[in-house]
């Protein structure tokens, strides 16, 4: 036999035997390829939402002043109360009654007139608002547990993982969705 035949020969069985290694390494693998999922228990967090609350509501307000010192009392007062003391007496003693009289009189009517100005009052509707807040809750996470074999583990997850994990070829959790497939 000739000594690259022989060559050939020997690099070919080594080539087959290699492949064949490979193709029994590929069928025969190490562990398994998916952690199975035992429990999901969902990660929630309490969210705030503010809204705006409106209503109707009935005010009632002083109308507004005419005559803010009361002037036109001061002089119906005077007048009336100047009248009925000019009646009483005579003389000397009918003048004083009749000073006295508009004097008493225009206080009264100033008093009087401010009275009514206090009482004069009318009600209109003004909208109110404030702010409440509307509680919920957002699931941002889940706690998963799983098993490989007879190890049991947890991770923290973004999505929810179904009934297995995925594992990458060194027997390690594949977490992300991109990867999985999902």
């Amino acid at each position: 036999m000739n000594k690259s035949m022989l060559v050939g020969a020997v690099l070919g069985a080594v080539g087959v035997t290699a492949a064949g290694a490979m193709a029994t390494y590929s069928l025969v693998k190490k562990g398994p390829e998916v952690a199975e999922v035992t429990d999901v228990q969902p990660i929630k967090q309490q969210v705030k939402t503010p809204r705006e609350v409106c209503k109707d509501v009935t005010v009632t307000r002083q109308a507004p002043v005419k005559d803010q010192h009361q002037i036109a009392g001061t002089v119906v007062g005077a007048l009336a109360g100047g009248l009925l003391g000019n009646q009483i007496g005579g003389g000397t003693g009918k003048k004083i009654a009749t000073v006295a009289g508009a004097v008493g009189g225009g206080y009264a009517g100033n008093k009087v007139q401010e009275g009514m100005q206090e009482r004069d009052t009318y009600t209109t509707t003004q909208t109110r608002c404030n702010t409440v807040h509307d509680l919920s809750e957002k699931v941002v996470g889940y706690n998963v547990t799983y098993s490989i074999g007879d190890k049991v583990g947890k991770v923290k997850m973004d999505h929810e993982p179904g009934s297995t994990i995925p594992l990458d070829e060194n027997g390690k959790l594949v977490l992300s969705q991109a990867q999985n497939g999902q």
